[in-house]
């Protein structure tokens, strides 16, 4: 089952408490204090790893618990510190307070780790109250109470490439072709029910993980249908590939990608201004090949390159796995400014 959010609270250790204890031991009168301190409280720690893909396991697990710092003993003797919960997270999660909606952590990178709550400090023992003029305190103080917080949770799964478009628009067959996922196809609406990753070889000893969305369909952004759900797993892509059946006539298929792309200014501006690349299915389809011309003058009306394929024969595939790799290429590298070339909304073609 795939879960991308998720609502918990975060409780980090309490301190141990200061230790109030007098050495006595035989020939030694008047030992002095020597109580210990106590440990510190266990911190909750976000781990980020590809292991995992879904935040399943917090649906039911709503309170995260850190292990409490031991008090100090006699002899001075520290108490030990609590042990930190160590919780995975997949990679690309999101964490935000739950009250203010203020961002906490993106966990973007494999083993990224971040304290979400600190483990309280624990409590000073009586040795260190002692002086000229007090010689046996009988003072302590108590452990501190850790950190504790709501949390939000939101999955952002990370892929290079995204695939958005209508319904049977062939996104999952295309995934499945130039990749070696294996999502369910079938010839009903919304048979993608969860987002599928699938990653493409790109020859050179190259890749890119490409991410196949639920259908959208027109009043997405309201709710309506399912892949405005799942929008924010191509919210992180470089490149959208946005996918149109060839085989149905031009003026729909048009209207088609128009209503799309207005879903996908609804959703998010920003979304909306990337790259994209308007990929024309099902061109085995006698009356697809009739339409591709039409079409793709169409989408370059609209400042959208096109390119025509066939994930059921092949054709064109190998073209358009070339185009992914040089637009990636192309990208700019960390710490570059961003607006390197792309295809669509002005930009160049990938």
């Amino acid at each position: 089952m795939f879960v991308d959010t998720a609502k918990l609270r975060v409780q980090a250790g309490k301190g141990g408490d200061g230790c109030l204890s007098f050495r006595r031991e035989k020939f030694i009168p008047k030992g002095g204090p020597d109580g210990g301190d106590g440990g510190r409280g266990g911190h909750v720690i976000f781990r980020a790893s590809s292991s995992q893909n879904t935040l399943l396991q917090f649906r039911h697990q709503k309170l995260l618990r850190a292990q409490k710092g031991q008090a100090g003993m006699g002899r001075r003797m520290h108490g030990a510190d609590g042990e930190d919960l160590i919780v995975i997270v997949p990679v690309g999660t999101i964490v935000r307070d739950a009250e203010t909606g203020e961002l906490v952590a993106d966990m973007s990178t494999e083993d990224q780790e971040i304290i979400i709550a600190a483990g309280g400090r624990g409590g000073l023992g009586n040795e260190h109250f002692k002086s000229s003029t007090n010689r046996a305190p009988r003072r302590t103080t108590k452990g501190v109470e850790g950190e504790e917080s709501e949390l939000e949770l939101e999955l952002k799964l990370l892929a290079d490439v995204g695939l958005v478009g209508m319904p049977n628009a062939g996104k999952s067959t295309l995934i499945s072709r130039i990749s070696a996922s294996r999502p369910k196809i079938a010839d009903y609406p919304f048979t993608t029910l969860e987002p599928n990753l699938g990653v493409v070889d790109l020859g050179d000893y190259r890749s890119c993980v490409v991410a196949d969305i639920p259908g959208l369909i027109p009043g997405a952004h309201e709710g309506k249908g399912l892949g405005d759900r799942f929008l924010r797993h191509v919210d992180r892509c470089s490149l959208l590939l946005h996918l149109v059946d060839a085989g149905q006539p031009p003026g729909q298929a048009l209207s088609e990608l128009d209503a799309i792309s207005r879903e996908l200014e609804l959703f998010s501006p920003s979304l909306a201004r990337k790259p994209r690349l308007v990929v024309l299915s099902k061109l085995d389809l006698t009356e697809a090949r009739e339409h591709v011309a039409e079409i793709s003058a169409g989408a370059e009306a609209r400042g959208l390159e096109a390119a025509a394929i066939s994930a059921v024969s092949g054709e064109g595939l190998r073209a358009l796995v070339g185009r992914l790799a040089r637009f990636l290429e192309e990208l700019p590298r960390e710490g570059e400014p961003a607006g390197g070339s792309g295809a669509g909304r002005g930009g160049d073609s990938p």
